[in-house]
């Protein structure tokens, strides 16, 4: 979410672009961290598959977004 808003207040599309990618990144290392607390026990298979799930469905979104913007115009400004 940081790197989100991070990248909306750079009022550039180039900027937004780079940091909705890192907040994509983020999404797949807590796909990591998720895996790791499956293997220790500390959430059960169904918690995992639930927020996985979500992960998942973060990144697609993102991704689209990320399409989305790069597929606007080349306007420099965001509006």
């Amino acid at each position: 979410m940081s790197n989100i808003a991070e990248g909306f207040d750079s009022n550039t599309r180039a900027l937004l672009i780079s940091y909705l990618g890192r907040a994509r990144a983020s999404i797949g290392e807590i796909r990591c961290q998720l895996y790791i607390a499956l293997d220790l026990e500390y959430i059960t298979e169904p918690q995992f598959r639930d927020l996985e799930e979500n992960a998942r469905d973060c990144s697609r979104q993102l991704f689209g977004f990320i399409k989305y913007r790069r597929s606007q115009p080349n306007a420099n400004r965001i509006r």
